[in-house]
């Protein structure tokens, strides 16, 4: 018998309201902007939500939990989503019977190698639209997994708290403020750029996709990392004063 709501409410077969009843998702992904917003489209969809942070935090709850989906960002603190996706979709990975995986990222020029890695389908960031959300995951899943009745279309968005994207600004001044090698700044430059456009925050975007675009011809650029550097450290007092 079901110990708690979750676990009932995860007995129950998809309805046209919650059309993901039944399914786990994890999340892997750095942001928790982004993890805040994918909260809140699961609980209004039906769907458990597991998060992970890292591709460490990742494997480590695979080896103790089976999601029916998995959905994760190209882009993460340890290394590329991407070979966590042909991990979980090659021939070891057993994708007819293992779970979905799904691909995400805010910059969706990666579409392509996501999907050349093994992703089944591929997310742009910002994810805010509970239809479009629903739409692309149920997509991928068995037709037995899907709901019977017509689905609503509904025009419904969420919008995180931005006690998310304080811990967001915070993590990236940690970053900016400490010692800023080839491979951190390709890091922060990236999440920042997600980040940014989650925010709808276009100077933040701009920047960080000069850093990037430095980044990628192997140009330290410190005076880009002084700018970002600036950036976020307004933001962060901004943020402190709403």
């Amino acid at each position: 018998m079901p110990e708690t709501l979750d676990d009932f409410l995860m007995t129950r077969p998809p309805t046209a309201e919650r059309p993901l009843l039944g399914q786990t998702i994890l999340v892997v992904e750095d942001s928790r902007f982004t993890c805040e917003a994918l909260r809140m489209i699961c609980q209004r969809s039906g769907a458990r939500i597991r998060r992970a942070d890292s591709l460490r935090s990742a494997e480590r709850h695979l080896r103790t939990y089976r999601p029916g989906i998995v959905l994760i960002d190209v882009g993460l603190p340890d290394g590329s989503g991407l070979d966590l996706i042909r991990k979980l979709s090659g021939p070891t990975g057993e994708a007819a019977s293992g779970p979905v995986v799904l691909a995400m990222s805010g910059d969706d020029t990666r579409a392509d190698e996501a999907l050349a890695a093994g992703a089944q389908s591929f997310i742009a960031k910002p994810i805010t639209s509970i239809s479009a959300f629903q739409t692309a995951i149920l997509a991928e899943l068995p037709r037995t997994a899907r709901p019977t009745a017509i689905r609503p279309v509904s025009t419904d968005e969420v919008f995180p708290d931005r006690i998310a994207l304080r811990d967001d600004l915070s993590l990236a001044d940690d970053l900016l403020s400490g010692p800023m090698d080839s491979e951190t700044q390709d890091y922060v430059a990236m999440f920042l750029f997600g980040v940014a456009r989650a925010s709808n925050d276009d100077e933040l975007e701009a920047a960080s996709q000069a850093l990037r675009a430095a980044a990628a011809a192997h140009d330290r650029a410190p005076a880009g990392v002084d700018l970002l550097r600036r950036l976020v450290a307004n933001r962060l007092a901004a943020e402190h004063t709403v």
